[in-house]
């Protein structure tokens, strides 16, 4: 998993329309999500998505990522109203590409969450191998608060 203070490394993201996803410039939560079917994961997404003014308002771009398939991630956006871009990896999952791999044998997804901020530094980032762990909505709001605060 990437640390706070660190680079985040290049991801090779693409939207669910297949247009490469740049995250430079502007601060960054991703939301890793362990599968669209997970409803623990939806939960978090739906509670995102009713901060998203407040985020938006403090310069914080919402990216959900999922380890399925564009068109899976397609139809699930599309069938939820998610008000943020999806995103996939290009090749391979972008579970992968911040160290989120799968624990317990390899049976269960990581999912988690990483705050990136303008300069592409990484200043929050957590993740549990079970959902309910997953979101850490009090750590998110502090590194966001934080952002405000850096000289």
């Amino acid at each position: 998993m990437l640390e706070p203070g660190t680079p985040v490394p290049p991801l090779d993201l693409e939207d669910t329309a297949g247009r490469a996803v740049d995250l430079g410039g502007h601060a960054v939560l991703l939301y890793f999500m362990r599968s669209t079917t997970c409803p623990v994961c939806r939960r978090h997404v739906r509670d995102l998505a009713a901060n998203a003014e407040p985020l938006a308002a403090d310069g914080v771009r919402v990216v959900i990522a999922v380890p399925e398939d564009r068109e899976t991630a397609a139809a699930w956006r599309a069938k939820h109203d998610v008000p943020f871009p999806v995103v996939t990896g290009r090749h391979g999952t972008p579970h992968e590409a911040v160290g989120l791999g799968k624990a317990v044998f390899g049976a269960l997804q990581r999912s988690g969450s990483v705050l990136v901020d303008a300069d592409g530094i990484v200043r929050h980032a957590h993740s549990a191998a079970l959902p309910t762990g997953s979101y850490d909505k009090a750590g998110i709001a502090a590194a966001v608060a934080a952002l405000g605060t850096r000289a």
